[in-house]
């Protein structure tokens, strides 16, 4: 199995741009996936920096309903035409973030692409086949990240937390490796982590994705040193990058060791 990042907030190639966004270029045995499209086309001219063709591309996962990761779907219709794209039901609402500035600012997809016939919507699981599984609806046990408090969904005419609903995750299990795939981890890795384990039997050996934590601060070191602990239990390997924050990163890093990696743009991960 290879993970190549194609869009990262950060770089590791020249060669390779980067946005604040995320987008990887998954191959396993039978499919080769596209998991979220990044902010806009980035994510094509990357790939094709990298000899990577999307025109072979069987199927697309959106990770969530954030323009971060889903503003490339048009560029990705547009460059194949065959692969339908995963979304999870609830994922086109109006979603909107809380900034400094005191105002809601959009944050969702567009909205006309809500109708199209190659959106296929997950409800909360679906078998993929070759050992895919695309799954949602986790529930909160070991708390929310600090983050999600900006975040909102307009209902009617007021704003409400967004639940992350429409949040989902890709399971890959191949080769004695059972690998999670997560956009933002909005709904929390530990407790997606935990959920994994309980619907299909045992933790995953890599985890991959944004861990959503840029908004902690040196007073929420217990928090992180609480995350670092739980992680570290599963005996995993993760790669991370993205909302995860720079600075929540390395401190992180520093408890977790061997065991936590930065993903940026342009790396290819090589799961044997």
């Amino acid at each position: 199995m290879r993970v190549t990042v194609l869009v990262e907030n950060t770089s590791c190639k020249s060669s390779i741009g980067a946005q604040h966004g995320l987008s990887l270029f998954i191959e396993t045995e039978g499919k080769t996936i596209l998991f979220d499209m990044g902010a806009d086309d980035l994510f094509l001219r990357n790939a094709e920096a990298l000899g990577i063709d999307l025109k072979t591309v069987d199927l697309a996962i959106l990770s969530h309903g954030h323009w971060d990761h889903g503003g490339g779907i048009e560029a990705f219709f547009a460059a194949n035409d065959k692969a339908p794209l995963y979304i999870k039901r609830g994922a086109f609402a109006p979603l909107y973030s809380l900034r400094s500035d005191g105002a809601h600012h959009w944050a969702g997809l567009e909205p006309s692409l809500e109708g199209n016939e190659r959106i296929i919507y997950n409800e909360g699981e679906t078998i993929l086949g070759d050992g895919l599984t695309l799954f949602g609806d986790i529930p909160d046990v070991h708390g929310l990240p600090l983050g999600n408090q900006t975040l909102f969904e307009r209902v009617g005419g007021h704003y409400e937390v967004d639940p992350f609903s429409h949040e989902q995750y890709l399971l890959i299990e191949e080769g004695g490796h059972r690998v999670l795939i997560t956009g933002c981890s909005h709904r929390g890795i530990a407790n997606i982590i935990e959920a994994t384990e309980k619907r299909y039997g045992s933790v995953p050996t890599t985890v991959i994705g944004g861990f959503h934590l840029m908004d902690y601060t040196e007073e929420d070191h217990e928090a992180l040193d609480r995350i670092a602990a739980g992680l570290l239990a599963t005996g995993a390997r993760f790669y991370t990058g993205h909302c995860t924050g720079e600075e929540s990163y390395e401190y992180l890093k520093r408890i977790m060791g061997p065991s936590l990696h930065y993903a940026s743009g342009g790396l290819v991960l090589e799961i044997e």
